[in-house]
């Protein structure tokens, strides 16, 4: 299909340039469909005129006319009929926040891949979530062997994402969660705990001062996010050594001043996590209690020159987002949002609660008159996810921006034509996580996707939440459904499907097995223990190799090489433990041991919390799952 462009169109060319490969059109100076586009800055929004091969496309802002031009795109593949329809923008930023410090860093083609899909459906930001992924002047362990970025690599990248209107916003961490960094013995002087910043050192600010300057020197924004978040243990380790007690709030609110002041020095725009103040405020300490009521002295005290950004994840009420951000705006100024697509600690998506959550947040933040709204894909223990499967959610997010309120099916049919994957299939994900013994929706967010994978067949620190639940048979039957939906999907989409069908052929055989291993020892059926070895041990060797080949193409087609040798180990044990419990069983039954003592021990709950009866819970992290021993020492938090 050939286009032929004119109008007000020098600023979108070559994006548009560049989406010709990956949406089976071309650009010509003569063709049989021709769009005039017209820009209007007081729109807000877009506008689309079309028939018989002449078109109009308005917009304001570039995101709204590659929004648009998908929306004819589709239209036209679809039917060459008349077209009429406009749209205003809800907001004045949409678009998602990356983590790139969780272990995986992604290659550029992907994020650029992203970009690309991301302008389609009509976002214009993206925040890249960097603790420590990319490099500051003479700090040689900051992001050492973690994949960090270069300097030349993150202009490379905002120059891109430049071709599409949508703005690049490095988002760091200025106070916490940089655990990463102050591992090194080589950085002890920046450290007070396990994860944050001495503060009241000038050592710090010295550190500070070059970490805005290098991560913000490459992009065009001028906005930067300054994190902040989860910080409770700032001021617990050498600073309460050094300085003795002194309360968060006076800890935080100084030190807040010191980064605003390099933040000012280089003319930037910060934003940060609202979570310590709302925390601070709670009587239970908890930023999710909708009774908190900020006291006067953290308003009048706290500068004016951040904006603060609300996130909230679960919540399915909207009077807890409507109180929320009346609390925030209470500074004077208006909050951002951020929402969140659980594709983090599993290896799938939970739309329902995502969903169910971003319904309530997005539209309270319309009727506060929220103008920057981001959506978080964390990827906390790993990301052992593939972020792609999070592409639904992101329409979802697209679609929330541009419509007072959002249709399914237009979310679904706008989302598999932009991504090239079915909607339906990115949807049937989510089962990973909910079989038999979950509770309806997956509101805890447990993640047996997970643990069933990880947890020892010995031990089985799970097996007593799902004993009695036929998963083995789930999974089997999933795995069928997934590999339907592979079959269908065009050459693309595929790929993605295959460590989703792998996993759940594991999962088949390897679910129950710790239950059926136990219940056939305590009963002494050798027979039945030899037959879980020759049917369910015996053939997981084989299946677990073949996930970890597949899960291994999956990441170095997507991501840098660091990080997957966390995952790499994982499997590893995975095998060594399966390996294991295969000899001792046989040995058992041959009557070279006398006892398992692994199978002698009583299941417990993992948490007395998610008894069945109340779903599965929430399912931890890997180090949890793969043993109740000491995985690694904790030793004090300086």
């Amino acid at each position: 299909m050939k286009f032929t462009i004119t109008g007000d169109s020098a600023i979108i060319m070559k994006g548009l340039s560049e989406l010709q490969a990956s949406y089976d059109f071309s650009l010509a100076e003569r063709s049989e469909i021709n769009i005039t586009c017209v820009q209007e800055e007081t729109l807000n929004g877009l506008a689309i005129s079309y028939r018989q091969g002449n078109g109009t496309i308005t917009y304001a802002y570039p995101n709204q006319f590659f929004r648009a031009f998908s929306m004819l795109l589709q239209h036209l593949q679809q039917e060459d009929t008349p077209l009429e329809t406009n749209e205003k923008m809800q907001f004045s930023t949409v678009g998602p926040m990356f983590d790139l410090s969780r272990n995986m860093t992604m290659k550029l083609t992907t994020l650029k891949d992203f970009i690309r899909k991301l302008a389609m459906m009509g976002h214009n930001s993206i925040m890249l979530y960097m603790e420590d992924t990319y490099e500051v002047s003479d700090e040689p362990y900051f992001g050492y062997m973690r994949g960090r970025y270069t300097e030349v690599e993150l202009r490379e990248l905002d120059e891109y994402a430049a071709l599409f209107g949508i703005e690049l916003i490095p988002c760091i961490q200025t106070l916490a969660h940089l655990e990463e960094f102050l591992k090194w013995d080589a950085v002890y002087k920046y450290k007070d705990t396990r994860g944050a910043l001495l503060l009241e050192s000038e050592d710090t600010y010295d550190l500070l001062d070059r970490m805005i300057h290098a991560v913000t020197k490459p992009f065009r924004s001028k906005r930067i996010h300054i994190g902040m978040d989860e910080a409770e243990e700032v001021g617990r380790g050498r600073f309460l050594n050094i300085h003795g007690y002194q309360s968060r709030f006076e800890m935080m609110s100084k030190h807040l001043t010191r980064v605003l002041e390099i933040t000012d020095k280089y003319e930037l725009e910060a934003m940060m996590w609202s979570d310590m103040f709302l925390k601070l405020a709670s009587e239970t300490g908890d930023q999710y209690d909708k009774s908190t009521n900020l006291p006067e002295y953290i308003i009048q005290q706290l500068p004016e020159n951040v904006q603060f950004m609300y996130w909230q994840y679960n919540q399915t009420d909207y009077d807890h987002y409507d109180n929320m951000i009346g609390q925030l705006k209470r500074f004077g100024r208006t909050p951002a949002f951020a929402g969140g697509m659980w594709v983090w600690n599993t290896f799938a998506p939970n739309y329902h609660i995502s969903l169910s959550a971003s319904e309530k947040a997005l539209q309270a933040c319309k009727d506060n008159g929220i103008r920057d709204v981001f959506v978080t894909l964390w990827g906390d223990d790993g990301y052992e996810n593939n972020v792609y499967t999070s592409l639904y959610g992101l329409q979802y997010y697209a679609e929330h921006a541009f419509s007072e309120q959002v249709d399914e099916l237009q979310v679904k049919q706008r989302a598999t034509f932009i991504t090239g994957i079915d909607a339906d299939a990115l949807l049937l994900l989510n089962k990973l996580d909910q079989p038999p013994g979950v509770a309806d929706g997956n509101l805890q967010q447990t993640n047996p996707s997970k643990f069933l994978l990880w947890q020892d067949p010995l031990l089985g620190v799970f097996d007593k939440h799902i004993e009695g639940l036929d998963l083995d048979e789930y999974y089997k039957d999933l795995s069928k459904q997934i590999e339907r939906k592979q079959k269908e999907a065009h050459e693309y989409g595929k790929y993605h499907f295959d460590v989703p069908k792998k996993l759940c052929t594991v999962l088949a055989n390897k679910a129950s097995l710790g239950v059926n291993l136990k219940q056939a020892y305590d009963k002494k059926q050798l027979s039945e223990l030899t037959q879980l070895v020759d049917t369910k041990i015996v053939p997981l060797l084989g299946d677990v190799c073949e996930l970890r080949s597949a899960h291994r193409r999956q990441w170095l087609t997507m991501n840098k090489p660091f990080g997957w040798e966390v995952i790499d180990i994982r499997y590893g044990g995975l095998l060594n433990r399966l390996e294991t419990t295969k000899d001792r069983i046989e040995r058992f039954v041959h009557g070279e041991l006398d006892q398992i003592e692994e199978l002698d021990q009583e299941r417990l709950y993992y948490s007395p919390r998610f008894e069945q009866s109340t779903g599965l819970g929430w399912g931890s992290y890997y180090y949890r799952m793969a043993s109740p021993n000491v995985f690694f020492h904790v030793l004090p938090i300086y």
